[in-house]
């Protein structure tokens, strides 16, 4: 039975997980989530989703969590 809460597409190695990077670099909400989109890009599949297409949405999310970080860090440089 597949691990609901620490699932294979999330871990580096037996040893290492995401969650594990985003603690260590004491990553934001949206930096996290760059890390865990990113480094699980290829790596997940979902019924209904070629693994192409999977890929594709992943990165997809973690530019958009990417791209909310610099507009933040530009909108504190305005103020």
């Amino acid at each position: 039975m597949t691990d609901k809460i620490n699932p294979d597409h999330y871990k580096a190695s037996d040893k290492l997980q995401v969650i594990d990077v985003i603690e260590h670099w004491d990553l934001d909400f949206s930096r996290g989530n760059v890390a865990k989109y990113l480094l699980r890009a290829g790596e997940k599949t979902e019924e209904g989703y070629d693994n192409i297409q999977k890929e594709i949405e992943d990165l997809t999310k973690a530019g958009w969590y990417l791209q909310r970080s610099i507009d933040k860090l530009k909108n504190e440089g305005c103020e």
